[in-house]
């Protein structure tokens, strides 16, 4: 079972436990801790949005990032700095190993999960995703699967058991399985890329504009957690 983070960045000592929740540690960036009582039905709604798994683990938000309300983020879950989960996200970690443990969820400093995207992973896997990665709406990424930092998961892509290297560009509608990409690698719109024959024949290396879209991706998701979490502490 897990009972704390390894990881200073992402430790209880780095944000605020909103405290009406239940669990060995939950930090809720919609919630700053002494906002909301343990009677208020906000309290509820949280309860069953921020949850733990049936191992008991629970996630871990760091508090500059920003859940939205519908969201739902389940077990051992690690979300870093300036992270952005939007509406209908889930992020859900339960699956056990043979040893009876669930490994952890990963999302790196100033990612965005956008609207409708689903991460979970098999059993003895996870999910890591690297800093500044985009995964757009409706994508689906299942472990195992490493995402680097900078990537972008395009609107309905799904990825499994996959390695992506930084700066990799998956455009919409595109499946990813079983293979390794290089990093700057750009896989094109609603293609399967399974196989090195398939890596031969139909990806390239990424142009410089859509290198300048990923970024401006991601600022957009930044200033996006920045404001809502504003609009929040004013509620």
């Amino acid at each position: 079972m897990y009972h704390g983070h390894p990881l200073d960045k992402l430790g209880a000592s780095s944000g605020r436990v909103f405290h009406g929740l239940p669990g060995p540690c939950c930090i809720n960036l919609m919630c700053p801790a002494g906002v909301y009582k343990e009677n208020d039905s906000m309290t509820e709604v949280l309860r069953g949005l921020i949850r733990p798994n049936p191992q008991g683990d629970w996630p871990q938000v760091d508090s500059t990032a920003y859940v939205d309300l519908t969201a739902q983020i389940i077990g051992n879950v690690r979300i870093g700095p300036h992270v952005y989960i939007g509406p209908n996200a889930v992020i859900r970690a339960d699956e056990t190993d043979d040893k009876g443990d669930v490994l952890p969820i990963e999302i790196g400093a100033e990612c965005n999960v956008q609207d409708g995207a689903i991460i979970h992973a098999l059993g003895g896997t996870q999910v890591i995703v690297g800093t500044r990665t985009s995964l757009s709406h409706g994508c689906i990424v299942h472990g195992p699967c490493t995402i680097g930092t900078d990537c972008f998961i395009g609107f309905k892509a799904a990825i499994f058991k996959a390695a992506l290297g930084d700066g990799v560009f998956i455009s919409t509608g595109a499946v990813v399985q079983g293979v390794a990409l290089f990093a700057n690698t750009f896989v094109p719109p609603a293609v399967a890329v399974s196989s090195r024959e398939d890596i031969e024949k139909v990806v390239r290396t990424t142009y410089p504009a859509e290198c300048e879209f990923v970024k401006k991706i991601v600022i957009a998701n930044l200033v996006l957690a920045k404001g809502y979490r504003r609009l929040v502490r004013q509620e």
